[in-house]
């Protein structure tokens, strides 16, 4: 289920399309052009990181004018134009006081309203944030240059920018299927003709908000180093990490380290009262659904057309768990699974049901299991024996089947409306002792 749009209208009469996830102190965090958090929205691992700021944060986020949802001609591309964008969001999401992420050239908006209004920044986090327009490196221009030649090339190069590693397995095709729909060649260039004159050195001095700026390393190939270091020795309360990947979690887990680090030390007290306690610790029912077969169905789809169909089905799962009072995980599962929790076992097993008719009626059929236990939820994740023994119960599934455990049947038969046929102990790997698992069957099959 997507989120709701909503549109806010700038002092020069321009409609942004913005919409807000999550409860907490408020995270604004704009799309940079040519991208767009509308549209982007339907691209999971996308997705993921917008839902894993909104499970510690009431999330912000819009579509710049001239690019996604927004108001697409004749508009206006300075710098401070940017920063009416930001304004008119914040003024139609009522936030009196809120953090501003912004990446790349979007700081330079994000320094100017910050210098506007520093009542209302509590905290500024710039990724490999800039000053000046003319700071972009001999890369940019070239790829400006290459745009107003060959826009369809052009395009491939801008799905390959991910200098912030949002997820290795997003793909060139998911990214070029964003673009088509959140910009044109000509807003583009218009974009990028206006964006050589940005400069906001002229407002640093005035931001006294605290502010992080990270560069990326060799992934950042548009950002120069030094060009972040600078933007960050000019801002009275800046601070500067140059971000490297770690062994196992990549780039941007370094990178959601150093941030969160920075706003717990700069955070105001009433910032930190208001971050929830995680919904996803403590004991769960705990559902894991995995496509059947699917390297049998790759070999039979193809690369490009089994991607698509498991994403429309990831997407399609979420809703579901989500409409039954579930909460999608979002962090890194294996293979092409989706893990969930729920407070209810009633909920979760109409959920699965639900799940299995959409993986039957999308050609993807599903391995589903379910069971109960205690769970540990970490950066975004949920860990713990009890996700284990889901995971293993939901491999001893048909294609289609709902298997349980016993600990799930006994919380659930008198409420589910269901059927539960016992289906032996099983022997489950990484598992001490057997388990005991019961098939779910639904009145009327």
């Amino acid at each position: 289920m997507e989120p709701q749009v909503r549109y806010a209208r700038t002092s020069d009469g321009v409609n942004i399309a913005w919409y807000a996830i999550g409860t907490g102190w408020p995270y604004v965090w704009p799309a940079s052009p040519p991208g767009s958090a509308v549209i982007g929205w339907r691209i999971p691992e996308l997705r993921g990181i917008l839902e894993g700021i909104a499970r510690r944060a009431r999330l912000v986020t819009y579509d710049p004018r001239g690019f996604g949802l927004s108001d697409r001609e004749a508009v206006d591309f300075s710098a401070e134009s940017g920063a009416l964008d930001l304004q008119a969001v914040a003024e139609a999401a009522l936030l009196e006081r809120f953090t501003i992420q912004a990446f790349g050239t979007a700081a330079m908006p994000a320094l100017i309203y910050a210098a506007w209004h520093p009542e209302r920044v509590t905290a500024l986090v710039l990724p490999s944030g800039i000053m000046r327009g003319s700071d972009l490196s001999p890369s940019w221009k070239r790829l400006v240059r290459l745009a107003e030649e060959d826009w369809e090339d052009a395009k491939v190069s801008l799905a390959q920018m991910n200098s912030a590693g949002y997820a290795s397995t997003v793909t060139l095709q998911q990214s070029r299927e964003m673009l088509n729909e959140a910009a044109s060649q000509e807003s583009f260039l218009t974009y990028c003709e206006a964006l050589a004159g940005w400069d906001a050195s002229g407002v640093v001095s005035r931001v006294k908000t605290p502010a992080l700026v990270t560069h990326y390393g060799a992934q950042a190939i548009h950002t120069p180093l030094e060009a972040c270091r600078r933007l960050a020795a000019s801002l009275p309360n800046g601070r500067f990490v140059s971000i490297e990947p770690d062994g196992d979690g990549g780039i941007l887990d370094a990178a959601t380290r150093a941030t969160m680090s920075f706003l717990r030390d700069v955070m105001p007290p009433e910032a930190r009262g208001q971050r929830r306690t995680s919904s996803l610790s403590g004991t769960a029912i705990i559902l894991f659904a995995d496509i059947a077969d699917s390297t049998a169905l790759t070999e039979r789809l193809g690369d490009t057309a089994f991607r698509e169909k498991a994403r429309d089905l990831d997407s399609a799962l979420r809703g579901v768990i989500r409409e039954a009072g579930g909460t999608p995980v979002e962090g890194k599962l294996l293979g092409d699974g989706v893990l969930a929790v729920f407070t209810s076992a009633r909920q979760a097993i109409e959920a699965a049901l639900k799940c299995g008719a959409a993986g039957d009626d999308g050609g993807l059929p599903l391995h589903l299991g379910l069971h109960a236990g205690d769970v540990i939820e970490e950066d975004g994740n949920v860990f713990g024996g009890a996700v284990n023994i889901a995971a293993r119960i939901a491999a001893e599934s048909a294609a289609g089947e709902l298997l349980v455990s016993a600990t799930v049947r006994d919380l659930a038969r008198t409420s589910a409306g269901v059927t539960f046929e016992d289906a032996g102990e099983r022997t489950l790997k990484g598992v001490g002792e057997p388990v005991r698992i019961w098939a779910v069957v639904a009145e009327g099959a």
